[in-house]
């Protein structure tokens, strides 16, 4: 029943177990062999991988597939490589950081979107996004799937510019840098438009728009750029019918009423993103995903991690579009033992 109730959360329509999703947890290997049966490991074929990915989020009972299409790659090489971490299993998605393209201030701020990164062919990309949605619904029929945009507005311009030339550019003249969000929004709305017009009904909205700590800019700042710019991106995917999922990292409590107002269906948010603020207001008219910490996973006891869970679930349940996950991801050295037990422990609990 994982299609029906996922689909019947989306739609607030209080299916009879909270349905769960996971971000990343399909190149967690040691818990992808121990859950599918299938041998893999970071040194496999990506065909195998992908095969075993797809059968973690079977055996898992997936609800929900995360996905977006639109990331950093329509900047082409006019960007800034931030570097990776190690996240995977051996490391091997760690990067060190590249060079910003751009050597002062005053040149970021005078970048021209629509004659730097050009323009799109709209039914082109129209195909694109229904072309990705439906070759997802192939590989996953079971969960909802979508597709989307990664890098909406503040996380556009973080990867074009990296984080230090862009809080260089917002900290030495911050009304340039406004003008600077909404000439972005100018050249990035041909890619919401092109969205709206595919036959998709679910989409996901990425943006990374604070960090851990809150806001980055002063609260003023961000209703004045941020805000009614995410009300021009959204209004042709809300005037389609559109159910649209947002995602941003970090905390947006602060935020959460001036997000529901640029007319999104879903919130996606990770434990530092206060989930009983956002039932209390939202919880019975909007989606909410997500809010179990990933470092009680990472760090705790048994008893620890079904507190968790339990917290989420206290609060979820008596919310109609509620799906527990992980938040932000269950990484690679998350011990397998623990991701186990938590899984276990939803199982038990998921129960309406």
């Amino acid at each position: 029943m994982s299609y029906q109730d996922g689909w019947a959360a989306i739609h607030l329509e209080m299916p009879s177990r909270v349905p769960h999703t996971e971000y990343s947890l399909e190149s967690h290997w040691e818990v992808v062999r121990r859950s599918t049966g299938i041998y893999v490991t970071a040194e496999s074929p990506e065909g195998r991988k992908h095969e075993a990915s797809l059968a973690l989020m079977k055996a898992w009972n997936y609800d929900f597939r995360w996905a977006t299409l639109v990331g950093n790659e329509v900047f082409g090489s006019l960007r800034t490589d931030m570097g990776h971490a190690e996240y995977q299993e051996g490391g091997k998605d760690r990067r060190e950081v590249g060079k910003c393209p751009f050597e002062t201030p005053e040149e970021a701020l005078s970048l021209d979107f629509i004659e730097t990164y050009g323009t799109i062919d709209r039914q082109e990309w129209a195909r694109k996004f229904e072309q990705d949605y439906l070759k997802r619904c192939v590989e996953t029929p079971d969960m909802v799937n979508m597709t989307g945009i990664y890098v909406t507005l503040v996380s556009g311009l973080v990867e074009i510019f990296g984080w230090e030339m862009l809080l260089l550019a917002a900290g030495s003249d911050p009304r340039a840098f406004g003008q600077l969000c909404n000439r972005y929004t100018d050249w990035v709305l041909q890619y919401f438009l092109a969205l709206a017009e595919a036959r998709v009904p679910v989409v996901m909205v990425h943006d990374d728009m604070v960090w851990t700590s809150g806001p980055i800019f002063s609260p003023q700042w961000y209703r004045q750029f941020i805000f009614p710019n995410y009300r021009r991106l959204l209004s042709p995917l809300v005037e389609a019918g559109k159910k649209i999922m947002f995602t941003s990292d970090g905390n947006f409590t602060r935020f959460i009423d001036d997000i529901a107002a640029c007319g999104i269906h879903g919130f996606v948010i990770e434990p530092c993103t206060d989930l009983a603020e956002i039932a209390e207001k939202y919880g019975k008219t909007h989606v909410i995903i997500g809010n179990a910490d990933t470092r009680i996973l990472l760090n705790g006891n048994r008893e620890e991690i079904r507190a968790e869970v339990a917290r989420c679930m206290s609060i979820g349940k008596s919310c109609p579009g509620y799906f527990l996950a992980v938040g932000n991801h269950i990484p690679a050295n998350t011990p397998a033992e623990n991701v186990l037990f938590y899984r276990d422990v939803y199982e038990e609990l998921s129960r309406r």
